[in-house]
């Protein structure tokens, strides 16, 4: 099974290639694509298996040894996130076939969405800090033309703020890269782990300074976040919706990667916790301020990463349990959000509140799309916000982590308000005439998302159990170094 680790990367990469050489045959090229994302979703979910049965796949590529060669690992943690986000990748690109014309847009959209699946995939195995710039990078620049695509230049203008950031952030983490490289001879994550400890504490902890600048600038974290607000509401909704379901969340996986590997303590990390805070309430603080359902979802999501990054900075394996369930239910929920808001869009031909009103009267499907969705980012029971939500809270007052906790209620009060301000403009208010109605697909595609949330939060059980099984591998770096180098 330790081929599915490569293939993961490759094979969305040929068929990438595949796309670009039958031209502009419409119908073979979302195929293709199809089969490239199915794919993908089928080894992600074969390797979770895998992974939590006790057998995580280790691949040395080209065969040299670990630490010397490039090493593909599928731990517990690597293989959930890698299923959860194959699957919103499947269902965004059924909903993009949908929206799409036939157009320029769609002739190269699928080569471009191909690659960024690569990016994605390879970010989440790889066990060597060079070959995580790669995939950062593999993943940014499929990104990039993703957002600008079919834009004024508007609308560049407000994406350049993304693209020139997001440039800056990987010229530090080559630095970076060549750093650690100088001080420690080696770039393997597990061999890292056992390296890290005996070095002088204060480069230690320069490195995880440095490392979480980097990462907290593409996880959009407090106070790094300033680019995200104006670039994604820019691009097309199928755009928009993966990459807010999606690429903050690759940032905070490899933010809880390198801490809890490289740069962990033994106590709850004060400066993890203010950050985590101070990133919810910048965030909804921001979606309240806005008037525009793409521009309040977008300062959602910097809004929720706080209480991932809260379950980090806990140090526990409760807490980092609570903040894989997150990461999971956030994927989802966000993803969802974004697609109900591409279907108002698409009817109406705005997402403005005080030009949309009455969806709910004409429409009521969207409107009960979009209500657990927003209910469940609020974290209202019974949903899967509720049941994440739950646990960091429980969690924090177990470790006498009171302001924290006090924050995180205080944010979710306020997500709830800002949810009740779209519900009550956009679906409850004075009726409007919808231009045209969205197309089948998507809407088809949108109520798959919305039953994967309510599915997630019907297993809360077992995903928790599996969360914190993932999490107990987290919090002891021998784990993975003994995976890693044992199978080298």
């Amino acid at each position: 099974m330790n081929w599915l680790l490569p293939a993961v990367v490759a094979g969305p990469l040929l068929a990438a290639g595949l796309t670009i050489f039958v031209g502009r045959r419409l119908w073979i090229q979302r195929s293709i694509t199809i089969v490239g994302v199915v794919f993908v979703l089928g080894a992600a979910i074969a390797l979770l298996v895998a992974a939590d049965s006790g057998s995580a796949q280790v691949t040395q590529v080209g065969g040299w040894p670990a630490p010397a060669g490039i090493t593909l690992v599928a731990d517990r943690f690597a293989a959930i996130m890698l299923t959860v986000s194959a699957s919103m990748l499947l269902l965004v690109l059924l909903y993009a076939m949908a929206q799409l014309k036939r157009d320029a847009l769609d002739w190269w959209f699928h080569s471009k969405y191909l690659v960024l699946t690569a990016g994605v995939s390879l970010s989440f195995v790889t066990g060597d800090l060079f070959n995580l710039f790669v995939g950062f990078e593999v993943m940014l620049i499929a990104s990039y033309v993703l957002l600008t695509a079919k834009t004024g230049a508007g609308e560049v203008r407000a994406t350049m703020s993304y693209v020139v950031i997001n440039l800056v952030a990987s010229a530090l983490f080559l630095v970076i890269v060549a750093f650690v490289y100088m001080t420690t001879g080696t770039l393997n994550l597990a061999d890292l782990s056992r390296v890290m400890v005996d070095i002088d504490p204060a480069v230690r902890n320069g490195l995880g300074m440095l490392t979480l600048v980097v990462f907290g600038v593409k996880a959009a974290l407090f106070p790094l976040f300033m680019w995200l607000p104006d670039s994604y509401p820019t691009a097309p909704t199928p755009v928009t919706a993966i990459f807010a379901g999606l690429l903050t969340k690759v940032g905070v996986f490899v933010i809880i990667r390198t801490q809890t590997l490289l740069f962990a303590g033994d106590e709850p990390s004060t400066l993890l916790l203010f950050v985590a805070g101070s990133t919810m309430v910048v965030g909804v603080l921001g979606a309240i301020a806005q008037n525009e359902i793409k521009r309040i979802l977008s300062f959602h999501i910097i809004s929720q990463i706080g209480y991932m990054i809260m379950g980090l900075g806990l140090l526990s394996v409760a807490g980092l349990a609570a903040s894989i369930l997150y990461i999971t239910h956030h994927i989802i929920v966000k993803t969802g959000l974004f697609l109900v808001g591409g279907l108002v869009e698409s009817e109406h031909g705005t997402g403005a509140l005080d030009r949309i009103g009455g969806v709910l009267h004409r429409r009521p499907v969207v409107a009960m799309l979009f209500l657990p969705l927003a209910l469940s980012l609020a974290g209202m029971p019974p949903f899967s916000g509720f049941v994440a939500k739950l646990a960091l809270v429980q969690e924090g007052l177990a470790l006498d982590r009171g302001l924290i906790v006090g924050v995180s209620l205080m944010v979710g009060l306020l997500t709830f308000f800002s949810m009740t301000k779209i519900w009550g403009a956009v679906f409850w208010g004075r009726e409007t005439e919808a231009t045209e109605q969205a197309a089948p697909g998507m809407l088809g595609a949108t109520v798959l998302v919305v039953a994967l949330s309510i599915a997630v939060a019907a297993f809360a059980g077992p995903l928790a159990d599996l969360a914190a099984r993932a999490a107990v591998d987290l919090v002891d770096p021998a784990v993975y170094a003994e995976l890693v180098l044992g199978a080298g």
